[in-house]
């Protein structure tokens, strides 16, 4: 089932190329609101959709960002092997944690911000995002899936000049956030739909070039072990979405670096989940 947003605030449950708004399936609220509503609210429009059917067609520029403001936004870095190596950093034995802002998220088709006045190194990077959908704390591994509710796909694009100039001093969080630079989308994939998460393609072109091509089983944390270590360290409530890490390709370890530019063309994959399709634009023109 792939549950996602419109532009208009409705929620809705999809097909691809059609949809149905959930107030017609009996549920009235946002995705947030729908997501923490839990398994009873989930088997209710599932039941019910396969009384009514899908009812209008869909466009997919109509969409906005599955949950328009998550609770919590975690990140994950250095997660792939060979993606720490290019970095010229330790391969992890813990995962490395960062938070984004709300602030920095976007609608699956709209423009990524390139601010001039702060940064000359905007870089791309593919992630499969998870999204809570039960709220838990200590969650053994064992029951970690019981605590997810799907999956969707980013660009969790980044500001390397921020992130790791000289004079940041490592400064992951301002690298990270700054604002309209992660597009999300363009739906949320329910975990039943997706048999494996640890074993999906996912890549990312710039301007029709492949510059990621990879799988989720190249991660050193997968799915399970990221949602019971994070929530050891805080609770993970519905609503949260963990952002997983990045594949090997990314353009600051290249030679010579490829940085975004105003009129570039991202896209952005996972296998079994979908994609998202961004421009860049100049905002301090």
């Amino acid at each position: 089932m792939k549950l996602a947003s419109l532009k208009d605030g409705r929620a809705i449950v999809t097909d691809g190329t059609r949809f149905t708004p959930l107030s017609s399936l009996g549920f009235s609220g946002s995705m947030l609101e729908f997501v923490q509503a839990g398994e009873t609210a989930l088997e209710s429009i599932k039941v019910k959709l396969a009384e009514v059917g899908f009812q209008e067609n869909l466009e997919l520029h109509d969409l906005a960002r599955p949950i328009a403001r998550p609770t919590k936004v975690l990140c994950i870095g250095l997660n792939y092997r060979d993606h720490a190596i290019e970095s010229g950093m330790a391969i992890p034995t813990v995962p490395v944690v960062f938070s984004r802002f709300n602030s920095t998220l976007l609608d699956p088709d709209e423009d990524i911000g390139h601010d001039s006045s702060l940064t000359s190194e905007l870089d791309y990077e593919v992630e499969l995002v998870i999204v809570i959908g039960k709220t838990g704390k200590r969650i053994a591994k064992e029951n970690a899936m019981r605590h997810v509710l799907g999956y969707s796909v980013c660009n969790d694009v980044s500001a390397r000049d921020l992130q790791m100039g000289k004079d940041t001093s490592g400064q992951w969080t301002r690298g990270k956030n700054v604002d309209a630079t992660c597009p999300i989308g363009p739906w949320i994939v329910t975990k039943d739909e997706i048999l494996d998460p640890q074993n999906l393609r996912l890549g990312c072109t710039v301007n029709g070039i492949t510059l990621q091509d990879s799988s989720t089983s190249e991660m050193i944390f997968g799915v399970e072990e990221l949602v019971h270590r994070l929530s050891f360290w805080f609770t993970l409530e519905a609503g949260d979405v963990i952002i997983t890490g990045t594949p090997v390709g990314v353009g600051f370890a290249r030679k010579p670096p490829i940085f975004l530019k105003p009129g570039d063309v991202t896209k952005v994959w996972v296998e079994g989940i979908g994609e998202i399709e961004n421009k860049i634009t100049e905002v301090n023109a």
